[in-house]
């Protein structure tokens, strides 16, 4: 919220401005009464008695109008000092920060010409430099792109390899830092997680992140040492598999790679990390484990029933003129025990064609793809027009294509022989975590009874023939189906209950804060991470960041205004990375305040029924875990956290930075330092400003334009960091 800045005060000059401000006032006051001072004294050492009276009684009647005068002639000289040194000095400490914006944050930043004519001239001249520096630099980025273009494409390549592979793919240096990951292990890993990490983006897989909070640390360094002998030995597969259980119980597949290090001073086969293939094999070894079951009862009864018909067959050969009754009976056994087992092998086909049936791979799949797919065989092999309405264009299935497409043209083939209907349409609409699929068309009222037939009926389309009924298509993807009418519109549809593929796949913050999935999925620079705590003497280059904000119910954090909505990034390795977010609304369990409601826009309605700060609070503590805390005017949002230790028993103990303080101590000449005008002078346009995730964006954005500013001025570290902002005027504020 931006009334919780502290108010814009006046400009201050730094330190050693105010300093050589108050060395020239003193060197004025001398100068004034130094000589007059001076020449009294020696006249009065020169004087005789009865010449010092005589000064006296000449001088004391006059001396108040003499010390009115010298007060006014320093007032004006104090005055005079005062606009010189503001226009001079202060303007040029104020050109001086500009200019380096200009080098650093912000190349299109120009200084304003203001001031005295000599300082204009020197503003004027240094915009034509920059604009000419602005020039050299152009033509310099143009020739590095164009020798980086091979690069970036191969990059490119294997982003989108990486991204679209179907096993869930995680690479980590050798201290377990993550620093790939493809989109189906951000998909396994949040599937699994449990508790506070199952919270709005709270899942613990990220660049930067340690791949001992998802597996095991000790299975890893088995592996490890397993493919290091294997190096050793000159090996030809150099590759460690394991099974490992996950948090919730899941049972995983893992398969190591090591990354060979290239580095012409390394040794031969040292490694640099290692390439992880992760499997959920749970599933999988149920099913395995059922058809298990199902062929031993199988062997088990049916070992019995051969047995009696072993009996009861010998009998019959030894004894061919047994008594009619008594060779009635022994073929009565033989025909019940074959018919036991005829009942007992259909029973186990049946079940076991149930087990294959549930091994039909389910894929994300765009479900306006799916109705294309199947106009366009209804056309082709129908002949019959078709049309869609109300589609949403954006929602993604959870379907195996290939037998839902044939579903409906079967549906459509057998509609033609049944009512002659000329037109099928298409409708599909998200409802919660499900997606209603409608095939509608105009006719007659159908019976329960034909559409139980055709639901329960082998599928056919022309010659096309599947053993599987719509029913079992239906139970696959853990569906629904009915028939309904539209009795107004004289119309009637079959319902095809899927699921949708979010929030997992295509979460909504995902598409709303970028387009671009990919990139944000790995940084190869992290090969050099190594693991350590927070430092406060570690470069600020080389620490890892979260950068968050909160939305409140109001201003005042100790008289009850609550927190509704924090939002984080990350920043690894000098990158924001805008995937891995968190984002989440809270219930503040009390009403929110018309003003504060205008200003962020979040409702009543909204909040309610959202996970309280108990349930939030405990993710957020996960998401931030090791890293360096960033906010704007960060003493407003600790204070809510700090407010909610003793309820929910979460510490925020990492060291702040607060981009308020760095910009007090970047830039002390400037009129503000809110965070509309600090991005405005570092050439950063904000988006959703007064939402927590986008306010946090942006101050993502503002504290990495920051940052090669302060190594300028010699603050590189941590340490040096929070040192100065503590000597910043508004560290004094307190809320």
């Amino acid at each position: 919220m931006a009334a919780r800045t502290p108010a814009t005060v006046e400009q201050v000059p730094s330190m050693n401005a105010r300093i050589r401000f108050a060395i020239s006032v003193i060197i004025l006051g001398l100068l004034m009464t130094g000589p007059f001072v001076i020449t009294a004294l020696l006249i009065w050492a020169g004087a005789k008695a009865p010449e010092r009276a005589m000064l006296v009684e000449l001088i004391v009647p006059h001396l108040s109008l003499g010390a009115m005068m010298t007060t006014f002639g320093f007032v004006l000289g104090l005055l005079i000092i005062r606009y010189l040194f503001r226009q001079y000095v202060q303007g040029l400490l104020k050109m001086a920060e500009n200019l380096r914006l200009m080098l650093t944050a912000n190349r299109n930043f120009r200084v304003v010409p203001e001031g005295p004519p000599e300082v204009r001239q020197l503003a004027e001249a240094t915009n034509d430099l920059a604009q000419q520096r602005d020039g050299l630099m152009d033509d310099v980025d143009a020739q590095i792109a164009a020798a980086k273009a091979s690069v970036e494409e191969e990059k490119n390549r294997l982003a989108a390899l990486m991204s679209e592979l179907a096993q869930a793919v995680v690479v980590c240096n050798l201290d377990g830092r993550i620093l790939l990951y493809n989109s189906r292990a951000r998909l396994q890993f949040r599937a699994l997680a449990q508790g506070s990490t199952a919270v709005a983006g709270g899942a613990l897989i990220g660049l930067g992140r340690s791949i001992f909070s998802i597996l095991e640390r000790n299975q890893i360094d088995h592996a490890l040492e397993v493919v290091r002998q294997r190096l050793h030995r000159g090996a030809g597969a150099v590759i460690a598999n394991f099974i490992t259980t996950a948090r919730g119980g899941q049972l995983l597949r893992v398969q190591l790679v090591p990354v060979l290090s290239i580095a012409d001073d390394s040794p031969e086969n040292d490694m640099s990390g290692y390439v992880l293939t992760v499997e959920n094999i749970t599933r999988s070894l149920e099913q395995e484990s059922r058809r298990d079951q199902v062929l031993q009862s199988l062997t088990d009864g049916s070992r019995g029933s051969l047995a009696n018909i072993r009996v009861a067959v010998g009998n019959l050969m030894d004894y061919p003129d047994m008594e009619a009754a008594v060779r009635e009976r022994f073929v009565g056994i033989v025909s019940d025990e074959v018919l036991r087992m005829s009942q007992r092998l259909d029973q186990t086909m049946s079940e076991f064609a149930d087990s294959l049936k549930t091994r039909w791979p389910l894929e994300d799949v765009l479900g306006m793809d799916i109705i294309v797919a199947a106009q366009r065989r209804i056309e082709e092999q129908l002949g019959l027009a078709s049309k869609t309405e109300e589609i949403d264009e954006t929602l993604w299935l959870r379907a195996e294509s290939f037998s839902l497409v044939f579903s409906i043209c079967c549906l459509t083939a057998r509609l033609i022989e049944h009512d002659q209907i000329k037109e099928v349409r298409f409708r599909l609409q998200p409802f919660g975590k499900l997606a209603y699929l409608d095939i509608i068309w105009a006719g007659h009222a159908m019976s329960s009874e034909t559409f139980y037939t055709w639901e329960t009926e082998p599928m056919q389309v022309g010659s096309e023939t599947s053993p599987l009924s719509l029913r079992d298509v239906i139970d696959r993807h853990g569906g629904e189906v009915w028939y309904e009418r539209e009795k107004a519109a004289h119309r009637a549809f079959f319902r095809l209950v899927l699921p949708v593929a979010i929030p997992e796949a295509l979460g909504e913050t995902d598409i709303a804060e970028t387009g671009e999935v990919r990139p944000e999925y790995y940084d190869f620079d992290l090969f050099h991470f190594r693991d350590q705590s927070i430092d406060l003497d570690r470069p600020l280059a080389d620490l890892s960041y979260t950068v968050f904000d909160t939305e409140t119910t109001g201003l005042e954090p100790a008289a009850g205004d609550e927190i509704i909505q924090i939002g984080a990034v990350r920043i690894v390795n000098g990158r924001m990375l805008r995937q891995e977010n968190f984002n989440e609304l809270v219930d503040p369990e009390r009403l929110l305040r018309p003003e504060g409601v205008r200003i962020h826009g979040i409702t009543d309605d909204m909040v309610r029924g959202q996970p309280n700060i108990d349930a939030v609070l405990p993710a957020f503590h996960d998401f931030c875990s090791d890293t360096v805390l960033v906010a704007h005017n960060a003493a407003f949002d600790m204070r809510f956290l700090q407010l909610k230790e003793e309820r929910t028993g979460v510490v925020f103990s990492q060291p702040v930075l607060d981009t308020l303080l760095l910009s007090a101590v970047l830039h002390a000449n400037q009129d503000s330092h809110q965070l509309e005008k600090i991005a405005e002078r570092l050439g950063i346009r904000i988006e959703g400003r007064h939402n927590a995730l986008g306010d946090a964006v942006a101050t993502s954005e503002v504290f990495l334009k920051m940052l090669p500013l302060l190594e300028q001025m010699g603050i590189s570290t941590l340490r040096q960091a929070l040192e100065a902002s503590q000597k910043t005027y508004f560290a004094r504020v307190k809320y």
